[in-house]
């Protein structure tokens, strides 16, 4: 399997409350990330991505490119949750050793009301 195809099955168990078989089947033991708003260990963001699914069923995270350069694989996503209405470009950046995610980076932006950009952000 491809680092980035690993990729992409990790976001989409995730994404869909399967969280802890994400983290089960492709993250290292020393797995660490960079979300500003959790702690840096792999239980803690693994129980925040389970809690937002329950949180919110009805979201769409839809997976528009995925690139692949060496141990790194970058993946941006479009994240819908429509009680809010809230719409955000995603970015997720994984390190790999392996087959296995040792370290992630993500970041998101959300899609302004009023765009100026006409090429829009997807």
């Amino acid at each position: 399997m491809l680092k980035k195809e690993i990729a992409i099955h990790f976001l989409e168990l995730a994404s869909k409350g399967k969280s802890r078989e994400a983290f089960q089947l492709y993250t290292s033991k020393k797995f660490i990330h960079h979300n500003a708003y959790f702690k840096g260990d792999a239980t803690t963001l693994m129980e925040a991505m389970e809690e937002d699914a329950k949180k919110n069923p009805t979201k769409v995270f839809e997976i528009l490119r995925v690139l692949e350069d060496g141990n790194l694989v970058a993946v941006h996503s479009r994240y819908q949750h429509f009680e809010n209405n809230l719409e955000m470009a995603i970015m997720h950046i994984f390190q790999f050793e392996n087959t296995k995610i040792t370290e992630l980076w993500d970041f998101g932006q959300a899609v302004p009301k009023n765009m100026v950009n006409e090429n829009g952000m997807f």
